[in-house]
């Protein structure tokens, strides 16, 4: 567990010490379960502190997401389809996560179970990226395409639910005199 002071300290209780969030990125990259929460309220800032670890890798280096995709989920914030979004995003990125495994685990086979270090990663994406891509956009265009289906399944039992309301959609209500 991870206490944050009022300070902005960060402690972490397992070492006894304090930590960065530089740190907390590498528990992330280690895949180290924690928790962070608030020292005085023991309120739970996990959410917040990866935020802060996204928006400080975004601001710094080379973005993952652009100008327009950071406009388009905010615009999901608020909106009916927020829940779906996050969820869809969420299914995507494990999607993501697990091709790039088999990708690794196959590729790790022909290295007698040594794992890929950044340099053999980023040589491993130039041969098989393209691949990977077309993998991706495969996946994405069927995504694509449930997704429209299941819209438009919506949209069909919505008309078949209130079809039966005597109301013309669109029709503006007359006066009576």
């Amino acid at each position: 567990m991870i206490k944050k002071y009022p300070n902005r300290r960060l402690y972490d209780t397992q070492t006894s010490s304090y930590i960065t969030l530089t740190d907390v990125k590498q528990l992330v990259l280690d895949n180290e379960q924690f928790t962070v929460v608030d020292a005085k309220t023991n309120e739970d800032l996990s959410r917040s502190i990866l935020l802060q670890i996204i928006l400080e890798e975004e601001a710094s280096g080379v973005p993952m997401f652009s100008t327009d995709v950071l406009a388009q989920i905010i615009r999901f914030y608020g909106h009916a389809m927020q829940g779906m979004m996050g969820s869809y995003l969420e299914k995507n990125v494990q999607a993501f996560t697990d091709i790039q495994r088999k990708f690794t685990g196959s590729a790790v086979g022909g290295l007698d179970g040594k794992a890929f270090s950044p340099e053999m990663w980023t040589q491993f994406m130039n041969v098989q990226g393209p691949m990977m891509q077309g993998m991706m956009n495969n996946y994405i265009d069927q995504s694509k395409s449930l997704f429209v289906q299941m819209q438009e399944q919506m949209q069909s039992q919505s008309k078949n639910l209130f079809g039966t309301f005597p109301f013309t959609p669109g029709a503006a209500p007359t006066e009576k005199k």
